[in-house]
């Protein structure tokens, strides 16, 4: 089973290594990684879609999950959007090599699915496609059909729906962990 999961965080270096090492160390495999820098230039928003076990084991894993990527250094929020309503785009550009004679059945194809011809060569076009991951694999393949094709995918990137305000929880600092790491020694206990 896919999860989804979009994060809000500081836009400083080493903040996209962390939360892939944590993903890694755990055993994830990454499907999709997009980020960029949001409104505020301070901020970046990372939408990840990693491959979780299906059932209530997964369900466990996905809460865990996200409960570990808001402890990390530079997360301010971190959030589910598997199964809650969202917008959910994904951009391809397709590369069709193709004889003249097909040039003017592509563009039709291509216009169907809301795709278009943003460069065009001799030897055929690029076209940008945009919309969910089924719909630009089923693209793809009628693109498949009128010669060969080359594909760039951006990964899939969402924004929720529900119109909630978000909850951000203050940045972790390298001081704040350290801080943390040794009042739990004094305890005796790591926590």
């Amino acid at each position: 089973m896919l999860q989804l999961i979009s994060i809000l965080m500081e836009n400083k270096p080493g903040a996209l290594m962390r939360v892939t090492g944590l993903l890694t160390a755990r055993g994830y495999n990454i499907e999709s990684l997009t980020v960029a820098r949001t409104v505020d230039p301070q901020l970046s928003r990372m939408s990840i879609v990693v491959d979780i076990e299906p059932g209530e084991a997964g369900d466990k894993q996905r809460i865990q999950l996200i409960k570990q990527i808001n402890r990390l250094i530079n997360v301010l929020q971190a959030s589910d959007l598997t199964e809650l309503p969202a917008v959910r785009r994904e951009l391809a550009l397709v590369r069709v090599r193709s004889t003249m004679q097909n040039r003017t059945a592509i563009l039709k194809e291509a216009e169907i699915f809301g795709a278009r011809a943003v460069d065009s060569s001799v030897e055929g076009f690029v076209l940008e496609a945009t919309g969910d991951s089924e719909k630009l694999d089923e693209f793809m393949d009628v693109m498949r059909s009128y010669g060969e094709i080359e594909v760039t995918r951006s990964g899939l990137v969402a924004v929720p729906l529900e119109a909630k305000k978000l909850k951000l929880a203050p940045p972790v600092t390298k001081e704040a962990e350290i801080e943390s790491f040794f009042d739990s020694k004094q305890d005796g206990v790591l926590k």
